[in-house]
Formats: structure tokens, C-alpha cells, sequence
């Protein structure tokens, strides 16, 4: 006959497998939290809240709350999602050059290759931009100007030292062999300002940020910093098209912590894979001007580890954490 401890002891071992059988039913009538590691109305707030408008068409009954957990330039809300229990109820919207360069920098609460990657929505090629009438009207322009001395030329990043937009500088730099006046900012609206102000010669930001003063006439694009031009800037050419090797833009997309179930895991990619092709949902993304690249559970995955090779490379050319 079982003694009292004996059955104490099953029923615990009976409530601590409850959680996992509650899991099986994923998602439960639970709320997914959507956490995003910048402030609201970014790029990356607005591709969370498109995107969890959407889900719910093909996840029925699931609400969705996105939360914005702010500091340190995206390392809280990234630690969070880290952190976060793998349940299902936890993921993260995110920039993932973000987590990638700032683990290059110093020890970070998460390693980059063992988050869940369910998919990748948007990869927001960088440009390097001028004013109209701005004499420097393409990339051997402003390598020529860049090269009669190092700092000649001043160039702006919209979100400041080791951003995506200050590693297009980077590589810029690298594969004009020249050395600009580096001048960061905290905010593309800011760079932008002192751009048109005539304050700077260049700034680097991405390209669905400048396309609006672009068709408007006030402002030139010099490059993108894409393997092929995006349509909706077809008549601006690659870096590429132009002999320069230069790649670099902000890669957004949707992960969770590590640990997340495979069955969870397949569920989410499979909702994500419905949305991204979506009619309803791609109108959506062209009126706001955003930049697709849908990337599914594995190779969003490899396109990350990709990433984190180059900026790897480019740290160990010009370590960014040890410049002023």
C-alpha cells in the first residue's frame, strides 16, 4: 500500500507535468505577447503590429499584444525575448543585426544562434543619401570627394554607432578605401533635418525612410545596398552596379526564445508563411513601402548566421565600440 509520501510525491510529479500538457493545447485562448525591443512607431513597431493584425486570420482565436520594452538600444527588450519562458506565449519582433552587432561589442545575456527563428518579413536595404543640389550624384562621386583627404566628406547615421546604418558607412569605407567624418545620430527625422539643413554631406539611412523626400525631389539617393535594386527605387542603382562591393540594410522579423517546441515552432511558421502571402496583407506592405524578404524557420536562420559572419569580418577590419 502507498504511503502518504509516496502519493504526495505523485501528485506532485502529476502537477508538474501539467504545464506540459496544457502546452499541447498551444495556444489555449492565451494572449501572445509581441515584445519590441525599440520605441513605438519605428520600423520595427509598425512591421509588429501589421503583422499581428493579420495572424490572428490564420491563428482563429488568438489575440495578440504587442509591448514595448525599451533601453540600451534594442538589449533589454532583446534579453527579454531571450528570457522569455518557451511556451508559445512569448516572441519577439525584432532587428536582428541589432542582437548580432552588439554581441560583438562585449558578453550579452543571449547567444545569437539560439534563438527560435520563425520568420524574416522585411530587409530594409541601407542607402547613403545627398540633398538634390548637392554636387556628389553618385557613389564615384562621393568616393572621389572621400579621397582627397580622410574626414573631407561627412556622412550622418540616422540610429548612430554600430547600427546598420553605420556599417554601410563601414563597408563603404572599406571598399572605397577612403575615411569619412563619421557623425551619429539618435533618429533618422534628426539626421535627416540637419541633412537637408546643409549640416551634413551624406546620411545613412534606409531606403523605405527616404523614399517619401526622394518623390518628393528633395533628396538623392546615391547607392542601395542591395543585391538588386527594389522596385519600388528602380532607377536607383546597387553599389554593386556601380563596382563597389557594399552591402547592408535592417533585416526584421519574428522570433522566439530558445527551446520553443518544434510543434509550436511549425504552427507559427506555417501562420507566418499564410500572411506573407496574403494579397490582403502584401497590399498592406506596399502602401506602407516596406520592403519584403520572406524568410521561413531555417533559412531565416541561415540568413542570420550570415549576417553575423560578414558584421564579424567588417568588426574585426574597424572595431566601431573603440571609436569616438
Amino acid at each position: 500500500m502507498p504511503t502518504r509520501r509516496a502519493l504526495t510525491g505523485a501528485a506532485l510529479s502529476a502537477a508538474l507535468t501539467r504545464p506540459a500538457l496544457a502546452q499541447a493545447a498551444w495556444p489555449a485562448g492565451r494572449p501572445i505577447e509581441v515584445i519590441v525591443p525599440y520605441p513605438p512607431s519605428g520600423g520595427i513597431d509598425l512591421m509588429a503590429r501589421l503583422l499581428t493584425r493579420h495572424l490572428p486570420a490564420v491563428l482563429p482565436s488568438v489575440n495578440f499584444v504587442v509591448t514595448n520594452r525599451v533601453g540600451a538600444g534594442g538589449q533589454i527588450g532583446n534579453e527579454a525575448i531571450f528570457a522569455a519562458r518557451p511556451d508559445g506565449y512569448t516572441l519577439g519582433a525584432v532587428a536582428t543585426l541589432g542582437f548580432i552587432s552588439k554581441a560583438l561589442e562585449r558578453p550579452m545575456r543571449w547567444r545569437t544562434e539560439d534563438y527560435t527563428y520563425l520568420a524574416n518579413v522585411v530587409d530594409d536595404p541601407g542607402g547613403l543619401w545627398v540633398r538634390t543640389d548637392s554636387p556628389l550624384r553618385s557613389a564615384a562621386d562621393l568616393r572621389e570627394a572621400a579621397s582627397k583627404r580622410a574626414e573631407a566628406v561627412s556622412v550622418g547615421t540616422a540610429a548612430g554607432t554600430s547600427s546598420d546604418d553605420h556599417l554601410l558607412l563601414l563597408a563603404f569605407e572599406a571598399a572605397a578605401g577612403v575615411k569619412a567624418l563619421h557623425v551619429p545620430y539618435n533618429g533618422t527625422a534628426i539626421a535627416i533635418r540637419d541633412l537637408l539643413g546643409g549640416q551634413l554631406d551624406v546620411a545613412s539611412y534606409n531606403l523605405s525612410e527616404g523614399i517619401t523626400l526622394l518623390r518628393e525631389g528633395r533628396t538623392r539617393c546615391l547607392g542601395q545596398a542591395a543585391t538588386e535594386r527594389w522596385s519600388a527605387m528602380a532607377e536607383v542603382p546597387t553599389f554593386r552596379e556601380q563596382g563597389l562591393d557594399v552591402l547592408g540594410g535592417s533585416a526584421r522579423g519574428f522570433v522566439g526564445p530558445p527551446g520553443l517546441p518544434p510543434e509550436i515552432a511549425v504552427r507559427l511558421i506555417e501562420a507566418f508563411r499564410a500572411v506573407l502571402s496574403d494579397p490582403a496583407f502584401l497590399g498592406e506592405a506596399e502602401r506602407l513601402n516596406l520592403p519584403l524578404r520572406p524568410l521561413l524557420g531555417d533559412a531565416y536562420k541561415a540568413a542570420v548566421m550570415a549576417e553575423a559572419e560578414s558584421a564579424r569580418r567588417l568588426y574585426e577590419r574597424s572595431p566601431w565600440s573603440t571609436q569616438p
